[in-house]
């Protein structure tokens, strides 16, 4: 299984990714599986918002290497999550790697609590944080983008929440952090929600019109290099790659 069976309660629909095996990396099937979600929820009129959470002890480890998904179909899922007219909301207890930032990212609310962590781990594989850029960059302060986008250093929630990552960090228990936020979503009406998210996400939506090929052609460019080859064979060697100082 690579995603749980959805929960409701209470107009909140709970979509789980259960991959434990890759860390809930995005597989082909993966994004397949939570696409399909994700359509069956934006007509139906008892979800009110959308919640993505994670078994384990990480929210999404970036792409399969090993089975990994179409660009096209990734950039997609995200475009999705942006556009779909209800609220998504991420609820992170772990670790979130890579392509997992631009799952995170393309959410509207994000809480993550004191056991999550961050990195943008391309540049490390001879790659680039090319199509997760169109949800991530709108979120980022630029300073931090720059520094992550570059280093792939590790930070944590606080750090996420002040470059503008997640929304709130917590150093308790995420679910009672996000009770307020919940409820504030259960309070308002469909057609608020749905207006009030389309304002804040059409820049995001038209650069995704505008510039997902190219980043899509970026990145494959990036993936068929020899840098790319050697980074991910290192990567699952255990070994340093060879450009390492």
């Amino acid at each position: 299984m690579t995603l749980a069976p959805p929960a409701h309660e209470r107009g909140v629909t709970t979509l789980t990714l259960d991959s434990p095996a890759n860390r809930n990396a995005l597989s082909a099937r993966l994004v397949e599986e939570l696409a399909d979600a994700l359509d069956a929820c934006a007509p139906d009129d008892a979800v009110r918002a959308v919640v993505l959470t994670h078994t384990g002890n990480t929210f999404c480890a970036g792409a399969d290497l090993t089975a990994p998904p179409d660009p096209h179909d990734l950039v997609a899922l995200m475009r999705r999550v942006v556009a779909l007219p209800k609220p998504v909301v991420a609820r992170v207890t772990g670790h979130v790697r890579a392509g997992g930032l631009g799952l995170l990212a393309a959410c509207d609310i994000s809480a993550a609590g004191p056991d999550a962590s961050f990195a943008l781990t391309e540049s490390r594989l001879g790659l680039a944080p090319a199509v997760i850029s169109l949800p991530l960059l709108p979120r980022l302060d630029p300073r931090a983008a720059a520094r992550y986008y570059l280093t792939g250093e590790r930070f944590d929630a606080t750090e996420a929440a002040r470059i503008g990552l997640v929304s709130l960090a917590t150093a308790d228990d995420v679910d009672k952090a996000l009770v307020p936020v919940l409820d504030g979503l259960r309070r308002a009406s469909p057609q608020g929600l749905a207006a009030s998210k389309e304002l804040v996400t059409a820049t995001v939506l038209d650069d995704f019109d505008q510039h997902s090929e190219d980043l899509i052609a970026r990145s494959a460019a990036l993936f068929a290099s020899d840098d790319a080859r050697e980074g991910m064979t290192a990567f699952l060697e255990r070994r340093d790659p060879a450009w390492r100082l």
